[in-house]
């Protein structure tokens, strides 16, 4: 069997079926004394476009969506590690430039590692402490399901040939993480990721598409494209954020647009490249 085939979860579920790895249920890696590390990787021609955004945007993003995966565990981050892989006439000046946009997360980097390669690939990662890591396995029935932003802005922008900078939410996952009984960021469209909580909780997630607030220029087929790093959270009460459906009893997620069932797709990694 390919990857194509099996995609990301398909591989996930045998690695763990395997015993090969362990703990990789939630957004991040839980370690003791409340150490939480994450990681991503970005590779050109799959995740980014040189000709579509900055080496100094680049850094940003690629700090960012490891900094959203320790805000979904209402963690502080303390560090990044980086490792950077570039063909070698890849100029100092725009290296320099993609560590200036690391730098401007406001997270320090501690380390890493260079290599020569064809294509730019750029591995982060962020490391964290947090209190107290929702997770994605306690959601339960009578949970309201909350954001804690504007989504779509990501698919938006690429159908203009662009990106957009992604929101750093470690404040709003501090404050949520207090009393959130599952959460997660949105990473890969609501329906997918809607659907990881799902999973783990052993609930059924409802969408009311038509409650999920657009960011500007956006449309509702924009929300299955993903990258938009904001947080989606199961809570007993909503306090200032936006509330976009609810968790009930059963399985698999529900997603409906002014009361109807409504097909929407999400990002599955081997299955389509991010880029074209």
């Amino acid at each position: 069997m390919r990857l194509s085939e099996l995609g990301e979860l398909g591989l996930l579920a045998e690695l763990e079926r395997r015993g090969l790895i362990v703990g990789v249920e939630h957004d991040a890696a839980q370690l003791p004394g409340g150490l939480v590390v994450t990681q991503d990787a970005l590779v050109e021609g799959v995740h980014f476009r040189l000709d579509w955004l900055s080496w100094r945007e680049l850094g940003f993003r690629a700090a960012a969506v490891n900094l959203s995966d320790l805000a979904a565990s209402g963690a502080d981050a303390e560090a990044l590690v980086v490792t950077l892989a570039a063909p070698p006439q890849t100029k100092l000046a725009d290296v320099l430039e993609l560590y200036e946009g690391l730098a401007e997360s406001g997270v320090r980097i501690a380390g890493g590692d260079t290599s020569a390669a064809g294509q730019v690939m750029l591995s982060v990662t962020a490391l964290g402490h947090s209190a107290r890591v929702p997770g994605r396995a306690g959601a339960r029935p009578g949970d309201l399901l909350v954001v804690t932003g504007p989504l779509g802005a990501s698919g938006a922008a690429f159908r203009s040939k662009r990106y957009v900078r992604p929101p750093l939410r470690l404040e709003e996952g501090k404050h949520l993480a207090r009393t959130a009984h599952a959460m997660l960021d949105i990473s890969d469209g609501i329906a997918v990721d809607a659907g990881h909580l799902a999973r783990r909780s052993g609930v059924r997630c409802v969408i009311e598409l038509d409650r999920v607030p657009l960011a500007k220029g956006a449309a509702i087929g924009d929300l299955g494209f993903g990258e938009d790093y904001e947080l989606l959270a199961a809570v007993e009460d909503a306090d200032e954020f936006s509330v976009v459906g609810r968790v009930e009893a059963g399985e698999a997620v529900g997603l409906l647009l002014n009361g109807e069932p409504h097909a929407l797709p999400g990002y599955e990694h081997f299955a389509e490249a991010a880029t074209p």
